[in-house]
């Protein structure tokens, strides 16, 4: 892990939010058979708010953590920080460059810096393809290799990098295990050479047995290559090992962000208290006490006013900010940010 002091900032995103348009059907009401049928095919517009108004910089070299509920909005972010979605609001820097005034052809040279590590490496790879055309096909896209046998060079090298044998650029991803699959995903990821992936999960379809590996090697990558990394899971545990800093996700929002470290000796924002009292801990000593949560995740087709936690928060009750007030981000005693108006 690096100290993300005095580092250049790679990627910051301002007030970024991602909507999502859909429809909701009618409630089903005593009504006249007409107007039953009328209401059968007929829907009311209805936003969905996975990602909303968040501000972020990620630095040079450095892992931030993101981490949340399912369903928060982690992967919704990571993928419109890439713009493989398109924001519905905000802006989006790679390297100092505005990624939203960009149209799709000019993006296009700043694809290969920018790279995806998905969640299900079954699920990513073409069935159809062999794993050296599947490594092999953003070298051709991006024309970095002139001539087939340079391309093969390359994906053997790669093959090497992530520990798997030259033969497998042959074979197909069903012949291989998920932790197979997942290194092949990192060798396709790291082909074009980026500066900052986003891993999605990447360990979460794994066996635990498997998932050590797989955190070495980003870790060992990381060094090598000069990486950044936006590393997106829920596993508490793996964050705190591999991550510079964390931010903490709840219903599309950033509700708290500090280094590693701070976040885990001393959280401060109510949903960050709850989510690391589940963390186990094997001495006495350091185990926090249980913190269960109340009720259930608001919907993100309506969120509730106020602080959008205040619905589950065990303190909200106090200051009547939280319900009237959404709290921003705001620099606290330990240095951390968090996104409280009780939090000190």
């Amino acid at each position: 892990m690096t100290d993300p002091v005095a580092r250049d900032v790679l990627v910051r995103v301002a007030k970024l939010s991602k909507h999502f348009p859909t429809k909701l059907a009618w409630p089903k009401t005593a009504a006249a058979p007409h107007v039953i049928a009328w209401r059968a095919v007929s829907r009311m517009n209805a936003t969905v708010k996975a990602v909303s108004e968040v501000d972020l910089e990620i630095y040079q070299g450095e892992t931030l953590g993101l981490v949340g509920e399912s369903g928060c909005g982690k992967s919704t972010l990571g993928r419109t920080i890439l713009r493989l979605l398109e924001p519905s609001a905000g802006t989006i820097e790679f390297a100092g460059r505005d990624l939203t005034r960009l149209t799709r052809r000019a993006l296009r040279p700043l694809r290969r810096e920018m790279q995806m590590i998905f969640q299900d490496p079954y699920a990513s790879l073409n069935p159809r393809m062999s794993i050296g055309d599947a490594i092999g096909e953003p070298l051709e896209i991006h024309a970095l290799a002139k001539t087939s046998r340079e391309r093969a060079a390359r994906v053997q090298e790669l093959l090497a990098r992530v520990g798997l044998r030259g033969d497998a650029a042959e074979r197909y991803p069903h012949e291989f295990s998920g932790g197979q699959r997942q290194r092949i995903g990192i060798a396709r990821a790291l082909a074009c050479r980026p500066r900052f992936i986003v891993c999605d999960e990447p360990i979460s379809a794994l066996d635990v047995s498997i998932q050590a590996q797989i955190v070495n090697l980003l870790e060992d990558l990381q060094e090598a290559e000069k990486l950044t990394y936006l590393f997106i899971s829920h596993d508490l545990k793996i964050v705190q090992h591999i991550c510079d800093r964390v931010a903490v996700m709840y219903l599309g929002r950033i509700v708290e962000l500090a280094d590693a470290k701070t976040l885990y000796r001393d959280p401060k924002h109510p949903y960050s208290i709850a989510l690391l009292s589940a963390v186990p801990r094997i001495d006495p000593a350091k185990r926090r006490d249980r913190v269960i949560l109340q009720g259930d995740v608001p919907s993100p087709l309506s969120p509730p006013p106020g602080c959008p936690f205040h619905t589950r928060c065990p303190v909200a009750s106090k200051p009547r900010a939280c319900f009237e007030e959404l709290p921003r981000l705001r620099v606290l005693s330990n240095g951390s940010q968090a996104a409280c108006h009780v939090a000190e």
